[in-house]
């Protein structure tokens, strides 16, 4: 059936009133497994420490829960991007639980006497200046992850992995090293994002200038 003269015209894509995709909602894969590691932060804590937090068997099973975690931070956000599920909470909620599993690792291991306290404060010391330093150049740029900070983290995260497991013998040596390699590449990427801010910082202050 034909439509009469005032019949309202389809909506054809590409038009103005075509329909506007709607944002993804809270609850998609990539906040739920934004949301595991975040729940898994106090159990890996739990088995980190059970039974006076040196029994080999508990240590394997937080390993595993220390594991899960860091292979949901390699998901989540790549999940996000190529999905189309990045969110407001993500973007808040991702970093929070990288640090959080993260820093609840290095201070238990620090505490059982495992890890050196100045390995435990330079990384930690690095990763909040950093989060602050980001919120100060905000206003002039986003600073994008380097390849440093991706290799940093995920030699942080074997590391870290290492030490959660009861080695001995080369193994025990072996972590040791990487650490050293984690924590010199924590530092080196450290000077680097500030330089980054710092010419951010004077390039968007130039152009204020200049817009005035």
């Amino acid at each position: 059936m034909t439509k009469g003269p005032g019949a309202p015209a389809a909506a054809h894509p590409g038009r103005s009133g075509a329909a506007v995709p709607s944002p993804p909602g809270i609850w998609n894969i990539a906040n739920m497994l934004t949301m595991l590691r975040l729940l898994l932060v106090p159990v890996f804590v739990l088995l980190l420490f059970a039974d006076g937090g040196h029994d080999p068997k508990w240590r394997a099973v937080a390993w595993a829960s220390f594991a899960v975690a860091m292979i949901t931070d390699l998901f989540d956000g790549e999940l996000a991007r190529r999905k189309g599920l990045v969110t407001d909470f993500g973007k808040i909620a991702d970093p929070i639980a990288d640090k959080a599993i993260m820093g609840s690792a290095l201070i238990g291991l620090s505490v059982l006497g495992d890890l050196p306290w100045w390995v435990t404060i330079v990384i930690l010391a690095r990763e909040v200046g950093i989060t602050l330093m980001r919120f100060w150049v905000i206003r002039y740029g986003v600073i994008p992850a380097s390849r440093g900070g991706k290799l940093k983290t995920l030699t942080q995260g074997i590391a870290v992995g290492m030490y959660v497991l009861p080695l001995t013998g080369w193994l025990a040596t072996a972590r040791a090293v990487l650490m050293g390699v984690a924590v010199l590449l924590t530092v080196g990427t450290a000077l680097d994002y500030v330089g980054q801010a710092l010419r951010l910082r004077r390039e968007g202050m130039a152009e204020e200038r200049e817009g005035r």
